[in-house]
């Protein structure tokens, strides 16, 4: 694509920047050649903000590594051995790594990013489609996917997490923000935020679920530990725990807001090391046996999906 001053200019850029396309390329220039040029001067905004209005390519950036001061590139970046840059690596695309992707300010895809190793950036990640990592993923700030994350470790991230599709972390998630999910979430670990959690289908931890603020999904609870907020915890369906249920000071637990009254004892069981202060709402299980939470919350084995007892119907792990 070639870029020309009144093709720039409708954009509306920023005068600084107009300039420089004016000084250093006549006026014109390859995008790509542009978006080089942009980052080796250190205008790595400028170059991102280029991104933004003109979008991806369908080139192809195919590597042995990538080790950089900064990276943004309109297509797709693929490096066989690692991605490591100081500041920002950017791609139109899909970000591929045959190793992990490290970065000291952001990571940022127009499409999936995939790494065997971990996908690590003190700053934002932020993916127009699915985040997958055969290790762990760690922000240092907000942690955006527009469609699955999964990772083999854990999940980390300083500020808030939103997931448009299933989160899978097999070690645990520490979320230092909150944490909305658009499916559902599953880990064979703890589930921690520093705020709320609000999902729209189901939870499953074979450890604790613990919330700052709210706790909320749209479907059902399972949990090997404690499930405990520091706000009201509010369920489709039913909440099972290997541990306690407790609600923040004045909050009260609701089960059962998505299904008929006359269903709770199906639909809406509530079940727990002992019943929750304030369950305002859902059916409490007093004769559940607990054999297969403790099992669960002492091996750390994957949790079953959420079972006919707490669910109006069968849910599998590839609903949520």
């Amino acid at each position: 694509m070639q870029l020309t001053k009144n093709f720039v200019k409708a954009k509306n850029p920023c005068a600084s920047g107009y300039k420089w396309f004016l000084r250093d390329h006549d006026g014109q220039g390859d995008y790509q050649a542009v978006l080089d040029a942009l980052v080796a001067d250190g205008r790595v905004d400028d170059a991102c903000w280029l991104l933004d209005q003109f979008g991806p390519t369908d080139c192809v950036l195919d590597v042995e590594s990538i080790d950089a001061t900064a990276l943004v590139f309109a297509g797709t970046l693929v490096a066989r051995r690692g991605i490591c840059v100081d500041t920002v690596v950017r791609a139109g695309g899909r970000i591929v790594s045959g190793a992990g992707v490290r970065a000291g300010a952001a990571i940022v895809a127009g499409d999936n990013i995939e790494a065997q190793g971990s996908i690590v950036s003190e700053g934002a990640i932020r993916a127009g489609g699915d985040i997958q990592a055969g290790w762990g993923i760690s922000a240092g700030t907000r942690l955006d996917c527009a469609g699955v994350l999964r990772a083999a470790w854990d999940i980390r991230t300083g500020q808030d997490l939103h997931a448009a599709g299933t989160v899978l972390a097999v070690q645990g998630l520490d979320v230092g923000g909150a944490l909305h999910g658009g499916q559902g979430i599953k880990t064979e670990g703890d589930l921690r935020a520093q705020t709320e959690i609000v999902v729209a289908r189901g939870i499953q931890a074979a450890g604790d679920i613990v919330c700052g603020d709210h706790l909320e999904a749209g479907w059902g609870i399972k949990a090997g530990g404690d499930v405990i907020a520091d706000g009201a915890i509010r369920v489709g369906e039913g909440i099972e725990s290997g541990g306690r249920i407790v609600a923040g000071p004045g909050h009260g637990v609701y089960a059962g807001l998505r299904v008929r009254m006359d269903a709770w004892e199906v639909s809406a069981r509530v079940s727990a090391s002992v019943p929750p202060v304030a369950l305002i709402s859902g059916y409490w299980a007093a004769d559940a046996v607990h054999a297969g939470a403790t099992a669960l919350a002492s091996s750390h084995s994957p949790p079953a999906a959420i079972s006919n007892n707490t669910a109006p119907v069968t849910r599998s792990m590839a609903a949520l």
